[in-house]
């Protein structure tokens, strides 16, 4: 398979010219980059299409970006990152809620939309030597990213994925913040980036408490987190 094909983004966005901008800049850059220009037939692409990365803005005719999100997250966890142009940060948090991997203000500069790009796209094709790390009844496949609890499977995003894998890889330790986003998210978090906290809030709530109804992740506030086991 060849890069471009290795690269395949999807934008869902109704700004024509931006869509334009975009393949223009992204196919230097070896993308090879999809157009849809609202959220009805942009959710058919997504969900029938074999994209590595989504690019999906928050205004969109029809069925708004939220709404395609929500539904996308439904059938797929196609590594996501979301526009806006008003970038309130209720949006963001949102975003992040419903599933998002990340998320840009737009008018954004086109190289940190690549270098965010290729950070989902390293995060999606990470190698690993142990194909399943397993803790108590949770268990994770480190290649296809397929979580598991007793032999219910869990419907996580690439993003929670990541960070249950590297928390179950070291069960019983304590991560710090900056450690955990670089290793799960390929970032370092600003001083104002919430989209860990909103992560870590999706991954308790999907994974429940232990039995004796313990959280399985713990918050050591102001020291960072760890799997209990």
């Amino acid at each position: 398979m060849d890069q471009l094909n290795e690269n395949r983004i999807l934008i869902i966005d109704d700004d024509q010219e931006l869509c334009a901008l975009l393949s223009d800049w992204l196919d230097t850059e070896g993308f090879s980059l999809s157009c849809a220009n609202d959220g009805t037939s942009g959710l058919e692409q997504a969900i029938n299409g074999s994209f590595k990365v989504i690019i999906l803005d928050v205004m969109l005719p029809g069925m708004n970006g939220l709404d395609v999100l929500r539904k996308l997250r439904q059938q797929c966890n196609t590594p996501l990152l979301m526009l806006s142009a008003r970038g309130e940060p209720v949006d963001r948090i949102l975003g992040l809620e419903l599933g998002a991997d990340d998320y840009l203000a737009k008018p954004c500069d086109p190289r940190e939309l690549v270098a965010r790009l290729r950070a989902l796209l390293r995060r999606s094709q990470a190698a690993v030597t142990d194909s399943v790390v397993q803790v108590g009844d949770i268990r994770i496949d480190t290649e296809s990213l397929m979580a598991w609890r007793a032999e219910e499977p869990l419907a996580l995003t690439q993003s929670e994925a990541m960070i249950l894998r590297a928390l179950l890889e070291r069960p019983g330790q304590l991560v710090d913040r900056q450690s955990l986003s670089r290793q799960a998210l390929g970032k370092n978090l600003g001083p104002y980036d919430r989209s860990m906290d909103m992560h870590l809030s999706n991954l308790r709530r999907k994974l429940g408490p232990h039995e004796d109804g313990r959280p399985r992740i713990q918050v050591l506030r102001g020291r960072g987190y760890l799997y209990s086991n």
